[in-house]
């Protein structure tokens, strides 16, 4: 069953957004995922997840004011949906079953995530 289906990239981007808590749009996330994951983000691609998540309604946006350093134009904001937060809990889950599942020995990580 493909319940709360996410992409890796989508969930990095989904998780970004609850990390910035009302303060997400693209160049926010952008950063904020280049810091944290020392991992380059093309906005191209940020877009595109953005539009896949908010297609899928696990997030919602906004316009902000618009500001003169955008020649008017009005930041769009992005929150974590009520859904999005299942689908955050759903892929933690799957995933803490999967490590759970690891033999003992196997890549000799096990132990440590217990900790």
């Amino acid at each position: 069953m493909k319940k709360f289906q996410l992409g890796e990239f989508e969930e990095i981007v989904l998780l970004t957004i609850g990390i910035l808590h009302g303060e997400a749009y693209s160049v926010s996330i952008k950063k904020e995922i280049e810091e944290r994951l020392s991992r380059s983000v093309s906005l191209g691609g940020l877009h595109t997840a953005l539009e896949r998540l908010e297609k899928k309604g696990y997030i919602k946006s906004r316009d902000g004011d618009p500001t003169p350093d955008r020649a008017g134009r009005p930041k769009r904001y992005v929150e974590v949906t009520a859904l999005g937060i299942k689908a955050m809990e759903y892929s933690k889950s799957t995933r803490d079953s999967l490590w759970k599942a690891l033999p003992k020995g196997v890549v000799g990580i096990r132990k440590s995530i217990r900790s």
